[in-house]
């Protein structure tokens, strides 16, 4: 019987995703590593790009496709290759009846059929989640570099036909193209080569990232492992002459148990429900699927902390008789605003609103897939220290007030709250 990934492992990836970019093996990230700047309006540079599509760039054309279009959902991969992980012996009809059963977008569905790539997806997060990025700002730069990684390793002799996958040059729409096609229709061979020399004499201070850990030994040229028969499983493939990634309906339909489509194929869309809120590297794509408009929530989040740490430094450098004037002077009857600052917002901001960025958000996410954790970047989090440094606060000025209404002779309305 298939597993079925559970709540807290939805939970922990969430948190992973939100936590920003992933540091490279080389142990800076992409951005800090870039040398080459990116063309007006882009928001990825060439070497960005080439390091990122180094790794897979010699695979064949479906599965580069099936890879791209699955990259721009980074926590169903992490869930489905942990599925796949759990269920190895899952395959063919048997695999298609599991999918059925499961709420990924189908590009991610597709990969389970290929678990290797699952597994070098999840194993890399940083690099799967920028290359999405990338794919979702910019599809022309992405394919286009894949091209000029092909052309470089064709010149260094890497790239060729082999029993596993057939190379060919030919023209699409007036452009002179290199295709990467399964050998066998229906059976896909995974190429594992190094990157930094399959395409020649690396041309960047920074090396390409890498599909496999440090210390992986790399034969040289392309090796392969044992084919994997998908069926119509990989139902992706690549327009290089027009520079987009489409859908194999037939393919797509057989393996879906589906009925979509007018004609054989369809340009691919990104479905910004399968995002899950991871949040989007890139403004203007976050700005395209309507994820760029939380930055008054931000903005607010930020002042209150700035308030909430205000109050707290107030509140600890007052002794019970500075306390005790202060709410003299101040008023201590029920709508007095002693009673209202601080027992009123006192427990309310510090105790209730600081802790709620702590306690109420995250227990709400897990529920509700996550959103708050990726799409706010986390900021549910960030305030892990606020609540229980305002619960001290707040129970400071709880234990002032029953002071205060012991000397004031029982008047205890004073506070705010009985």
């Amino acid at each position: 019987m298939p597993k079925t990934p559970s709540r807290f492992a939805v939970l922990a990836v969430a948190i992973l995703l939100a936590a920003g970019p992933a540091r490279t093996q080389q142990g800076v990230t992409s951005s800090e590593a870039a040398s080459t700047s990116a063309p007006a309006g882009a928001s990825v540079s060439q070497e960005d790009l080439d390091r990122l599509m180094a790794p897979i760039a010699l695979y064949p054309d479906p599965l580069i496709a099936q890879i791209l279009m699955a990259s721009t959902y980074p926590l169903e991969v992490v869930l489905a290759a942990r599925w796949s992980k759990e269920n190895p012996g899952v395959t063919g009809t048997a695999l298609e009846d599991a999918m059925q059963k499961q709420t990924w977008d189908p590009a991610v569905k597709s990969l389970t059929s290929v678990p290797q790539v699952l597994k070098q997806m999840n194993d890399n997060l940083g690099w799967m989640q920028k290359l999405g990025d990338a794919f979702l700002a910019d599809q022309q730069r992405v394919l286009d570099t894949v091209q000029s990684l092909r052309a470089k390793a064709q010149a260094a002799g890497t790239l060729k036909s082999t029993p596993e996958q057939t190379v060919r040059t030919e023209t699409q729409e007036s452009k002179t193209v290199i295709v990467i096609e399964p050998a066998q229709p229906g059976k896909i061979y995974v190429p594992t080569y190094d990157p930094y020399y399959a395409y020649g004499p690396w041309w960047y201070s920074y090396p390409p990232y890498y599909m496999y850990p440090y210390g992986y030994y790399y034969a040289p040229g392309l090796a392969f492992a044992t084919g994997v028969l998908v069926g119509a499983a990989i139902w992706g493939g690549i327009g290089w002459g027009g520079n987009n990634v489409y859908v194999d309906h037939r393919s797509y339909n057989n393996f879906n148990r589906t009925n979509i489509g007018n004609g054989d194929r369809g340009n691919w869309g990104h479905n910004v429900d399968h995002r899950r809120g991871v949040a989007y590297g890139d403004n203007g794509v976050a700005q395209r699927f309507n994820r760029g408009g939380d930055a008054k929530g931000i903005q607010s989040r930020e002042q209150f902390r700035a308030r909430a740490d205000q109050g707290r430094a107030q509140l600890g450098s007052m002794d019970r008789g500075q306390l005790q004037n202060q709410v003299a002077n101040r008023g201590t009857g029920p709508g007095g605003r002693a009673g209202g600052d601080l027992g009123g917002r006192g427990s309310g901001d510090f105790g209730g609103r600081g802790g709620g960025s702590v306690s109420t958000r995250p227990s709400a996410s897990v529920g509700g897939g996550t959103r708050d954790f990726a799409s706010r970047g986390g900021s549910g989090f960030s305030g892990a220290g606020l609540g229980q440094s305002s619960r001290a606060a707040s129970s400071r000025g709880s234990s002032s007030r029953g002071s205060m209404s012991a000397s004031r002779g029982g008047g205890g309305r004073g506070g705010g709250r009985r």
